[in-house]
């Protein structure tokens, strides 16, 4: 049989080597570059970053984190386009 169809239906894993399962892996690898781009991961990024530079001590409220985060970009620019 040259390549014809067995009459399976295909595997839950997407193939032998769980296609799929790599599919998806790398979905959720995108979208996180594509969150870090737009900026949405900006909190995640604080409260990493304050947790190793400033254990202890809470760190800011997510609202309070993007009040300032806007404030700033409104007032200090830095190389944004518009």
């Amino acid at each position: 049989m040259s390549g014809a169809p067995s009459g399976r239906a295909p595997s839950p894993e997407g193939g032998p080597t769980g296609l799929r399962a790599r599919l998806a892996a790398g979905l959720r690898d995108a979208w996180q570059v594509v969150r870090g781009i737009s900026g949405e991961r900006a909190y995640e990024i604080y409260l990493e970053h304050h947790t190793r530079v400033h254990p202890g001590t809470p760190p800011m409220g997510e609202r309070e984190f993007w009040r300032r985060h806007i404030d700033r970009g409104d007032t200090d620019p830095g190389s944004r386009c518009c």
